[in-house]
């Protein structure tokens, strides 16, 4: 559709003023078109260029405006371990709860020279006196403790030993002596025991002193020296705590 230039525009030609576009067609946005050119125009084109980055997000904020920093705990960015939590350290053992689960020794008394105390053998109560050498001769090097003891099982009585701290010879024989009794002690490894417990412990009860002479290393003849003084007492707590079925 032409739209003509109105009368007044025709009124100024006429009176010397150039127009020069008065004589131009005007044509309306839209004559021309179909009518769905007129519905739906052309989608501009706009260059693809970076999104400039918000003022207000801190670096390392992305463009959805979340930052890495700010993903749950639980989240980990791909290629990246997250630390191991540190390892708890165990609480130290218990000594007495280790000496509750392997019966370890208990003491029931000191008796002068001697001492008594139980401990647990395969679920069964044992109860025991010992004493140390109060001397030794002659020396011998690497000998490790000398101990004289007698024990109580409810199923053994009197069972009387002597720790030599050394291994003796195979066959070996010990005499132990209280006081004018002489008592014969078989041996084992490092250990001797006597032929008659009871004969040991009656001869121990009235002795002041018990003197054992033993076969020593490279034919040595030790010489060891034990106190009797309160081993009466010390037998009788350890008969006591253990008796006889």
């Amino acid at each position: 559709m032409i739209f003509r230039a109105p009368t007044i525009f025709r009124a100024l030609v006429m009176a010397g003023f150039s127009l020069p576009f008065a004589a131009c067609p005007l044509v309306w946005p839209g004559a021309g078109m179909s009518a769905q050119a007129q519905q739906s125009p052309p989608a501009a084109r706009v260059p693809l260029q970076a999104a400039p980055q918000s003022a207000a997000s801190p670096a390392g904020t992305s463009s959805a405006g979340t930052s890495p920093a700010a993903a749950s705990p639980g989240s980990a960015s791909p290629g990246v371990t997250s630390p191991a939590a540190p390892k708890k350290k165990p609480p130290a053992p218990d000594p007495r709860a280790a000496e509750k689960r392997t019966g370890g020794p208990k003491s029931i008394g000191k008796f002068d020279d001697w001492t008594a105390a139980t401990h647990q053998e395969a679920g069964q109560m044992v109860c025991y006196a010992f004493t140390r050498a109060q001397s030794s001769a002659p020396a011998v090097a690497g000998r490790g403790q000398v101990i004289l003891t007698v024990t109580q099982r409810a199923s053994g009585r009197d069972a009387v030993a002597l720790e030599a701290g050394f291994t003796f010879a195979p066959n070996a024989a010990v005499i132990v002596q209280a006081d004018q009794t002489g008592l014969e002690f078989y041996t084992a490894q490092r250990n001797a025991f006597a032929r008659n417990g009871r004969a040991a412990v009656s001869a121990f009860e009235s002795a002041g002193r018990a003197i054992a002479r033993s076969p020593g290393p490279r034919e040595a003849k030790i010489t060891d020296t034990f106190s009797l003084k309160g081993f009466k007492a010390a037998y009788t707590a350890v008969s006591k705590a253990c008796p006889s079925r």
